[in-house]
């Protein structure tokens, strides 16, 4: 048996078992979001969690954590989605809020103006010094 290592500050019910799907969280956000924009402010507390995170954020923000922390920043309560446990890949996971939120913004080739669409989930770490990005894409 693997033992589960859980890196969030929430950590009520974590799984028993890794990989079994998705598990939703009932009680949420779980996180208070101006904490956690707060913590953002310092770029360097934010960090990809996952593979799947640090390849999006090398695609579609070209590794600009600041981007990231501008998203996070700009985000309202009434963007949060759900809560979930996620897991890294690693033996660890952590409980996690989702966001949606849409921007509009200017197409650097063309200077069109865009919506986009932006999925975001985060915890924050045990020590309450981090946020830890599982998703960040369009």
């Amino acid at each position: 048996m693997v033992k589960i290592f859980v890196l969030s500050e929430y950590s009520n019910n974590p799984p028993a078992v890794l990989g079994t799907g998705r598990i939703k969280i009932a009680r949420g956000p779980l996180y208070e979001l101006a904490a956690v924009q707060a913590l953002v402010q310092d770029e360097e507390k934010l960090k990809a969690w996952t593979d799947k995170c640090r390849n999006d954020l090398r695609k579609w923000f070209d590794d600009d954590l600041q981007r990231v922390a501008d998203l996070i920043g700009s985000l309202k309560k009434s963007d949060y989605i759900d809560s979930e446990w996620c897991e890294n890949g690693k033996g660890a996971v952590a409980a996690c809020d989702a966001y949606s939120i849409r921007r509009f913004e200017r197409a650097p080739a063309t200077g069109q103006a865009l919506q986009m669409d932006y999925f975001l989930k985060f915890a924050v770490s045990k020590t309450g010094t981090l946020v830890l990005m599982v998703s960040c894409h369009p």
